[in-house]
């Protein structure tokens, strides 16, 4: 006799179908079953024959495999861990910081990536002068790119999954404000966006409210990230909070107006009833996460408001304020394109969570969910 708290077949139907907006009923319509075959093979009670699984798989736009699994037995394998050597010549490793193995002869070698691209990056064209470009390859359509403007440096992350799919991302570095009025002039495909609404707690969903006509734009979760105060190492222990910015041995870098970050920074001054003129730093300006931790890493200034990603990634001391959504933002019209469908795909793949988590703890169980 089959044991039903270990099924032959693992279903995920109860996890994707909200994700594709599908009620049972209209779920049961579109499959041929009644809806109470749905919920039963949501509950695991009910596995489908093959036809009724590939009718699934096609109404929900995902492949068998994603709705079914095997179930693994036993606990979850324990993390790999092997001894490394960190390679010399650079500052020390610290504890938490993203690194890259190599095998060199007998020793397994540990680098910490640059956060600062130090290359030549690649371009397809020249600019010319009235708004004309050389482009280099004169077959080139860039039909396979999707535009998006945002801060979130883990979007790379996304970027290297989605070549696999033989499509690229061309990122464009502006704020959350910035990107949505991209947005809203129909310059870019998608805009990243973390602009929480102090009244309500929520993210970006009012902004976007403010911003577009109703039923305009639909919003995705990209993740849930940390972001706080990212302190040099050395200063970990003396600052503990917002308060200790207006201390004269402390100086920060500040983000552009319009920055999540900086709207961060400016509502727990408020709360606090500190005014801005008296922390050192304020009208210092980075343009970014990461140009803000580059500067506390350099030891030009003590503090900046960024992601425990970007902290991570130089290896900084990070105080937690709070956590919010990190969303992307897509006009309706928009939704329908491959590429745009791929990418949503890409969201709720488990490799591309795996590889955000690890890149700084984001937390993905939202990830690919549409919020709006």
């Amino acid at each position: 006799m089959k044991n039903r708290q270990t099924p032959e077949v693992a279903s995920h139907l109860a996890a994707i179908r909200p994700k594709r907006g599908l009620s049972a009923s209209a779920l049961a319509t579109a499959v041929g079953v009644t809806r109470q075959t749905i919920y039963a093979i949501e509950a695991g009670s009910y596995i489908p024959n093959t036809a009724v699984g590939l009718r699934l798989a096609r109404s929900l736009e995902v492949s068998v495999e994603e709705l079914f699994s095997l179930p693994t037995d036993g606990p979850a394998p324990a993390p790999r861990v092997e001894s490394v050597e960190p390679l010399p010549g650079s500052e020390a490793i610290q504890p938490g910081q993203p690194v890259q193995l190599c095998r060199v002869d007998k020793h397994l070698m540990a680098s910490a990536p640059s956060p600062i691209p130090w290359l030549l990056p690649s371009s397809d064209a020249i600019m010319q002068l009235k708004s004309k470009a050389q482009i280099y390859d004169p077959d080139a359509d860039f039909g396979n790119r999707i535009l998006i403007a945002g801060c979130d440096p883990a979007i790379s992350v996304l970027a290297r999954h989605m070549q696999t799919a033989g499509i690229e991302l061309i990122l464009a570095h502006r704020n959350s404000s910035r990107s949505l009025m991209l947005l809203k002039e129909r310059a870019v495909h998608i805009a990243g966006t973390h602009l929480r609404d102090e009244a309500t707690g929520e993210s970006n969903i009012p902004q976007v409210g403010r911003l577009f006509p109703k039923n305009a734009v639909s919003l995705f979760s990209y993740g849930v990230w940390e972001e706080g105060i990212v302190t040099a190492t050395g200063k970990a222990k003396s600052v503990r909070g917002i308060e200790d910015l207006v201390r004269k041995d402390i100086r920060i870098v500040n983000r552009e107006t319009g920055a999540g970050s900086r709207m961060l920074l400016d509502t727990h001054l408020e709360r606090l009833k500190i005014d801005s003129k008296r922390v050192n730093g304020y009208d210092d300006l980075a343009p970014g996460h990461l140009a803000a931790a580059w500067k506390v890493s350099t030891g030009n200034v003590d503090c900046c408001i960024a992601t425990r990603a970007a902290a991570r990634l130089f290896g900084l001391g990070f105080i937690p304020l709070v956590s919010e959504r990190y969303d992307l933002a897509i006009h309706k019209r928009h939704l329908e394109l491959p590429a745009i469908q791929t990418l949503l795909d890409t969201l709720n793949r488990s490799g591309f969570r795996r590889d955000l988590e690890g890149m700084g703890g984001y937390d993905t169980g939202s990830s690919g969910r549409q919020m709006l």
